[in-house]
């Protein structure tokens, strides 16, 4: 399965790296650009592994994903339970760790998928690592300037 990753270091330590990244609506609209819509199904009210959420994307596509791992503050990971119709499978793995330099953090963020149909994998491999490269560069890049966002971070910090 193709893997698509990006990675980036913000001046914020990793339980704050975290919690930025775990954000929701409205907050989450004000750093991640991908993100159009996004809520909690099933009756959650915060996320934890077996969780499920709702996303539609920018480009208008939505997906339904579950936590299957949630561990503050160095990973969460998901997977797709429902979404389009080309994506067979797919999953996503976010990290956090502390970098060289104190009170910073190596977010990395790390995509894998497998497209639909069989024949068409060749192709829409190679389309979907490049799409998505650049989906995940923007978004991390989204990320890291919430990190420094007063609004994001102070939601962040609020239980």
């Amino acid at each position: 399965m193709p893997v698509v990753e990006a990675s980036i270091t913000v001046p914020v330590p990793p339980e704050l790296a975290f919690a930025v990244s775990q954000t929701t609506a409205p907050i989450r609209y004000r750093w991640d650009p991908f993100v159009r819509e996004q809520h909690f199904v099933d009756g959650a009210t915060a996320p934890g592994k077996g969780v499920r959420t709702f996303t539609r994307s920018r480009h208008g596509f939505t997906m339904v994903s579950e936590y299957v791992s949630f561990a503050p503050p160095t990973h969460v990971g998901m997977t797709m339970v429902r979404g389009p119709w080309f994506f067979e499978r797919f999953a996503g793995g976010w990290r956090f760790a502390p970098a060289a330099e104190p009170g910073h953090t190596v977010a990395t963020w790390r995509y894998n998928f497998r497209c639909r149909p069989g024949w068409l994998r060749p192709v829409a491999h190679r389309i979907g690592t490049r799409l998505l490269g650049r989906d995940i560069r923007r978004r991390i890049a989204g990320y890291a300037a919430g990190c420094v966002d007063p609004v994001v971070v102070a939601a962040a910090l609020t239980p």
